[in-house]
Formats: structure tokens, sequence, C-alpha cells
């Protein structure tokens, strides 16, 4: 078993991103910290909605990207407040985050 760990966190993209694809509305990304580029971090990007990703939409994401929950690791939330230099007023945002490991054996996808 791998010892290695990372965070992997999740937001509501109140603008829409341009990364990996473009999307003209809010949606909900996944992305895990690793050390490098941020521009080289997986991450997966669900199709535009405001609705919160299930536990299990959730799981199905981190394992296309390679990963998997940590033994005993539980979706952390917080909120938080958008930059005021967004186009539209202060809003209050839902932060996800949770403790994740590589998956290992012949179910883990090839290198992205």
């Amino acid at each position: 078993m791998s010892k290695k760990f990372f965070g992997a966190q999740m937001s509501l993209r109140c603008c829409g991103t341009t990364v990996p694809e473009r999307t003209d509305g809010p949606c909900w990304q996944l992305y895990v910290a690793q050390s490098g580029l941020v521009s080289e971090w997986p991450t997966f990007t669900w199709s535009t909605s405001t609705k919160v990703p299930s536990v299990e939409a959730r799981k199905a994401a981190l394992a296309y990207l390679g990963f998997t929950l940590a033994e005993g690791a539980e979706w952390e939330w917080t909120d938080s407040t958008s930059p005021e230099y967004h186009p539209h007023p202060v809003r209050v945002l839902l932060l996800g985050k949770v403790k994740v490991r590589p998956l290992e054996g012949p179910w883990a996808p090839a290198a992205r």
C-alpha cells in the first residue's frame, strides 16, 4: 500500500472554468493538490450545475483521476466567500476537502 497521501479539494466554480475544458456557467470542479504547477494537477469538472455531486460521483471522479479516499478519510466542508473582484455580488462558497491516495493494482488508470 502506498504511504503517499494528497489532498483533494472541490468547489463550485461560480463563473465557469477554462481548465480542463471551458464551461459557460457554474460547475463543480475537483482537483488533487500536488507539488509542481497547478495547471498540471489532476482535475475533474462536472457538467454545468450548482448541485453538489454525490459521494458516489466524487469517488468515481477520484478513480478517473487515479486516486481513492485514504483509509478512514471523510469529506470535510467549509464555507467561504467569493473574492470581491468577481463580476457579481460576493457569495458564500462551499468548499470540500478529503485526504486521498493513489490507486494501485491492475484497476488503476494509466498516468494521465
